[in-house]
């Protein structure tokens, strides 16, 4: 840069670059960086000009204002909240009212006067503070300053460089820059003057490249809310929220795997009235507001396109703030604009190669024992509640006390510090939901809600083995970390049993050869919460007079607001759910199960009672395959089918394969797959493959017939035992008596291992079994299994020891 450059106190956008930070600070260097090189590529950025670091130094130097600043600061006590208060506060009002010199406030007049020539007399701008350490990768300045919207008119230009000036010394930026070992002359301010984009009548938000809670890559992240953007990024209201998977959305597909209504209670606006002294103001949003969507599919996927652009030229992860023109009169398009960016420096840096082990460092008085679910210890003060309507009395982080839990407890076990049971087997409700929250969970104990009180201090260790135990107290414990960079290859696939597609772009970090157990059970209990019958007859309701229709329709009206079309909702919500599994895991294998409720199951969701019976024993009835082509159920599993194409080709998730569950006779078989046709998921298209679960004894003893018709199989063994034994896994009173281990089971799944190497056909296991039973994964591994699928918690354990076999029998990769 030459020395002219350096000293000049206005440079516009189409000047300056990311080179240009000591000179115009970070925000303002990104936004010309922009300007320059991705206008080009299709990325909007409104044009603005900086007020430079020289201009301030100028201010200070022509003011003669820096030695009375100095003084003051001379015995700051940042510890002090008061010292730190009265000095912030001294500093900002010699900056507010020193002397501003005239050739500034003549360069700053006749740069605007250019912007009013482009876009108008009195054209509104935003003024803010570009601070020059500001957005770098180890010292994140934003926010430090201040930001003005809606500034028009020569004097209120002057008056908020003025503020801005000042908010270099508001007392968090003084006390961030101490903390940060910066000098408080080390930290110079431009200043961004930049056109507003009317996003007070439409809409804004932030935008990130990156999943910022889990630091996958592959997806960015888009927040929303009315208004102007200031209420999102200062966190005053709860944003819509979107994913969208890039690799495929750089294949012109359409991921949008992720869409969540925030409540957005208020929303930012212009206040151009002249008796009042701030330029804008929040309102309270409608009701129509709260319960629709900011921003359109197309907007989405217009955003995260940009960001693939803003990340690929920058070369990281970009936090960016983007707005929608409302009207289009003034800038002249009425479409979508990036507003600044800078490298993303929230999500956390946690090693991804590392794997946590819990170990209890003492003893207590054992409360209650039962079965251990996961391998974590929890603690934490009991909660106990014995109806599920008194779940709204529990807060974050208690442990949750119950006889035993069904999906309509999922939203406080989500927040539990640990789960205990009086009842229920290692694959009961209880059990698989804390698994994939990671929570530990202690099931089965016949008497936790007799030993344990509300407000007690307790221990939940599932960390010793197959038997879990409450303790009494807090106990230490500590945790032992493992490097997973050097984990062994395996013959056997070692996969993921998942269901919540939160967790997906976490738990892939894991090593991993897919999902072999996708469960839908979690996205349409949680996601959509209603009966897709209801869904499907919504109008029929709609228009019936029965008071009980009507609370159904009601309820259905609050959980699908943003869609006309209920339908629709159940649709999308499918293939959001589902396509974030699969896009976490691209491009290994998914292996989605149908919907395996149970008619009572069913009957829990909205409007569920309207089209369920009331069946003796649930377990062994009306479920899986048989549901699928009865007339009564198939236009609901028509609606499921529309869901997983969706996912498999408008999103382009091929990697999605498709298994159905309790399928009794190959005939069933036959039925299912010619519904599934009907819908357009056909076998064989788009590399569609289609898995048999193998958890009735009919599956192994048919299994030629099955092999007939099917890709592959799937063992469940938790189904499998029972119905070998004759058990019912939800009782606890006879759990004890088999489990997989048993010779029964394990010659059951002898002879269908032995069917299926026989015919040529893929088959893994998804039961619970080798993720509880080591010595049963290496029996799997001597019977020539092709997959295992695991919890992520024992997936590494498991990995190993499945190599150490695999040594043992000389079969292990290179």
């Amino acid at each position: 840069m030459g020395q002219a450059h350096d000293e000049k106190l206005i440079l516009w956008f189409d000047e300056i670059g990311i080179d240009d930070v000591p000179l115009v600070g970070g925000k303002n260097a990104s936004l010309g960086e922009m300007y320059q090189h991705l206008t080009g590529k299709g990325v909007a950025v409104p044009h603005g000009f900086a007020i430079t670091a020289y201009a301030y130094r100028y201010l200070l130097q022509e003011a003669g204002i820096e030695a009375e600043i100095r003084q003051v600061l001379s015995d700051l006590d940042t510890e002090d909240m008061a010292n730190l208060a009265e000095r912030g506060e001294k500093c900002r009002d010699i900056i507010r009212n020193a002397p501003f010199p005239d050739t500034l406030r003549d360069a700053i007049i006749e740069a605007y006067q250019k912007m009013e020539a482009e876009y108008g007399e009195n054209c509104d701008v935003a003024v803010r503070s570009s601070a020059t350490a500001e957005d770098l990768p180890d010292a994140s300045f934003a926010g430090q300053q201040e930001t003005y919207l809606n500034i028009h008119g020569y004097d209120n230009i002057i008056q908020n460089c003025r503020k801005c000036f000042a908010s270099l010394f508001t007392n968090r930026a003084i006390s961030y820059r101490k903390h940060q070992g910066y000098g408080q002359f080390d930290v110079y301010l431009s200043i961004t003057v930049q056109k507003m984009v009317r996003s007070d009548s439409a809409s804004s938000g932030v935008l990130f490249s990156i999943d910022t809670e889990s630091g996958f890559e592959d997806a960015c992240f888009i927040t929303g809310a009315w208004g102007l953007g200031e209420n999102v990024v200062q966190g005053a209201v709860n944003p819509d929220e979107y994913y969208v998977y890039k690799p495929k959305l750089k294949e012109g597909k359409r991921p949008i795997v992720g869409k969540k209504i925030g409540s957005k209670a208020i929303k930012m606006i212009y206040d151009n009235d002249p008796s009042t002294e701030e330029p804008v103001k929040n309102i309270d949003t409608t009701e129509a507001e709260r319960n629709s969507y900011v921003i359109s599919d197309d907007e989405i996927l217009q955003l995260a396109k940009w960001a693939c652009i803003i990340e690929d030229h920058y070369g990281k992860g970009m936090d960016i703030e983007w707005a929608k023109d409302g009207d289009g009169k003034e800038v002249g398009t009425g479409d979508l604009f990036i507003v600044q960016a800078r490298p993303e420096t929230v999500h956390s840096q946690a090693n991804k190669n590392v794997m946590e082990t819990y170990k209890l460092l003492e003893k207590g008085t054992v409360l209650s024992e039962g079965l251990a679910v996961g391998t974590k210890i929890g603690q934490g003060v009991a909660h106990c509640i014995n109806d599920v309507k008194d779940i709204g009395t529990f807060k974050k982080g208690e442990v949750l006390v119950t006889d035993m839990t069904d999906p309509d407890w999922e939203p406080i076990m989500k927040i539990a510090g640990a789960i205990v049971t009086n009842r229920g087997g290692r694959t009961c409700h209880a059990a698989i939901i804390s698994r994939e929250l990671g929570i530990p969970c202690v099931i089965g104990t016949g008497d936790a809600t007799d030993n344990i009180s509300t407000g007690q201090e307790i221990t939940a260790s599932s960390a010793e083995g197959e038997t879990g135990y409450v303790y009494e107290g807090l106990l230490k414990y500590e945790i032992e970390t493992t490097d997973l960079a050097n984990m062994p290859a395996t013959k056997t696939k070692i996969m993921m049993n998942l269901a919540i597609p939160e967790k997906a772009f976490t738990e892939c970090q894991i090593p991993n050869d897919g999902v072999g157990l996708a469960r839908e059970e979690f996205i349409i209990n949680s996601h959509i919460g209603l009966h897709p019958l209801a869904l499907y007859n919504y109008e029929e309701l709609k228009a019936s007079d029965d008071p009980e229709k009507q609370e159904i329709v009601k309820r259905i009206d609050q959980k699908t607001a943003a869609y006309s079309d209920k339908r629709q909702f159940f649709i999308d919500k499918v293939a959001e759910g589902v396509g974030r599994i699969a896009a976490g895991f691209y491009p290994n294998d998914v292996i989605v199960r149908l919907s395996d409720f149970k008619s009572n199951e069913y009957a829990n969701l909205v409007g569920g009672t309207l089209y369920e019976p009331e069946e003796e024993n649930p377990m062994i009835g009306w479920r899986g395959a048989s549901r699928y082509y009865d007339p009564k159920y198939r236009p609901a599993f028509e609606l499921e089918c529309q869901g997983l194409l969706k996912a498999r080709n408008d999103m382009g998730l091929d990697n999605i394969k498709l298994m159905v569950p309790f399928c009794r006779t190959p005939e069933e078989g036959k039925k299912v797959i010619e519904v599934m046709r009907d819908c357009g998921l056909v076998q064989g298209e788009n590399g569609l493959e289609l898995y048999v679960m193998c958890e009735i004894p009919s599956n192994v003893i048919c299994a030629d017939a099955f092999a007939d018709i099917f890709d592959g199989f799937s063992i469940g063994s938790n189904d499998l035992t029972q119905l070998t034994y004759g058990l019912d896994r939800d009782s606890g009173i006879v759990t004890g008596i088999a489990d997989e281990r048993d010779d029964a089971v394990k010659e059951m799944i002898k002879m269908v291992i032995k069917t299926a190497k026989r015919r040529g056909k893929k088959i893994g296991i998804c039961g619970q079994g080798p993720s509880d039973f080591p010595e049963f994964a290496t029996f799997l591994v001597e019977q020539g299994i092709d997959s295992m699928s695991l919890i992520p918690d024992t997936a590494v354990k498991t990995r190993l020891a499945v190599h150490e076999k695999e040594k043992e029998m000389g079969i292990a990769p290179e």
